[in-house]
């Protein structure tokens, strides 16, 4: 594939975003951008914490996002990746609690969870997305490949790209979580140093 082949197929992956609400229902592009910045906002106020969970690649994007939204918006951030806490967890409570454990502990009403999943079928992305929403975690996925996977009915926004390949799904989920994180960033006002 061209390069200039490549670049369309990412912009008509990024035209095809659908975005749902916990319902199921879909919800307008900007509509729903403006939502999920809205619901960022009131956990800014409320001096609550974004959550970011994935794997792999998915588990990259969640340490930069957290990074760059704690950083550039002044949002209370956590990523559960550190190696002690994973594989700890992993070893005595298996690898589906790596993120829903830490969630049990920490998590609060008025918190979100930012899962991130290219297949939306991971087991420890759903239980994390479950145990959130037992907490009153408020989630948002980011999901790709199937259609019918099972994240895009776990979260109260539900962001989705009929990406194929994990490469076109990262790279759309990239840009999805670029355009909040700089949405956010525009009304943060750092503390004078």
């Amino acid at each position: 594939m061209r390069w200039a082949e490549k670049v369309s197929v990412l912009g008509d992956l990024l035209e095809l975003l659908e975005i749902t609400d916990h319902s199921g229902a879909p919800l307008d592009t900007d509509a729903g951008f403006e939502r999920w910045i809205e619901m960022t906002r009131a956990t800014r106020r409320g001096r609550r914490a974004v959550y970011f969970a994935g794997n792999g690649a998915s588990a990259s994007m969640a340490s930069h996002f957290s990074a760059d939204l704690a950083k550039n918006a002044g949002v209370h951030t956590e990523v559960f990746t550190d190696p002690a806490l994973v594989t700890a967890i992993a070893n005595d409570l298996g690898y589906e609690q790596v993120f829903a454990e830490p969630l049990r502990r920490r998590g609060r009403s008025g918190d979100i969870l930012v899962a991130v999943s290219s297949s939306g079928s991971s087991p420890n992305i759903l239980a994390g997305a479950e145990t959130a929403r037992a907490l009153d975690v408020q989630v948002v996925s980011l999901s790709a490949m199937d259609a019918a996977n099972p994240l895009r009915r776990r979260g109260d926004l539900n962001f989705y790209v009929p990406a194929k390949t994990y490469g076109d799904a990262e790279t759309s989920h990239a840009a999805i979580l670029h355009h909040w994180m700089d949405a956010m960033a525009l009304d943060f006002e750092p503390p004078a140093a």
